[in-house]
């Protein structure tokens, strides 16, 4: 007997368009920038039954995780307030900091995880990520769990 899986992560270019203006439309709800149903699905040129069809199935994947713990991994260089420079991206953003651990430097470099409670974000996940690898002295971060 086969499994048909419930959930999908599918390249928005290859999802049909509709799911993403559906997306878009909960978005301009979202922030305010539309305050009624019908004024953000005509922004984003839908009908109001196409959104109200799908609204509650189409959801961004950094949604997904938005509102949740997750687990960052962080490669760092093993240079004086690297650690500290990321630490204030996530309380700069609205991030709750759990946890943090940091492996013992080894050939210049450290392993941080950092466990934050997200729901209070106020920029996407993947904005974070991008604002977390800009600092000087990260070499890789990316979600390790949630």
């Amino acid at each position: 007997m086969s499994h048909t899986p419930k959930y999908f992560i599918v390249e928005a270019d290859a999802m049909p368009e509709i799911f993403r203006k559906v997306a878009q439309a909960k978005r301009l709800l979202e922030t305010g920038e539309e305050t009624t149903v019908n004024g953000a699905a005509h922004a984003v040129g839908i009908s109001r039954s196409a959104y109200y069809k799908y609204k509650d199935t189409v959801r961004p994947f950094q949604d997904m995780l938005h509102g949740r713990i997750v687990t960052f991994q962080i490669l760092l260089k093993d240079e004086p307030g690297v650690l500290s420079n990321v630490l204030n991206v996530f309380g700069d953003s609205g991030g709750n900091i759990l946890t943090i651990n940091q492996n013992i430097p080894s050939n210049g470099c450290a392993v941080a995880t950092v466990t934050a409670e997200t729901s209070a974000l106020d920029m996407a996940l993947d904005t974070l990520l991008d604002a977390v690898r800009a600092r000087s002295g990260v070499l890789k971060c990316e979600i390790l769990a949630g």
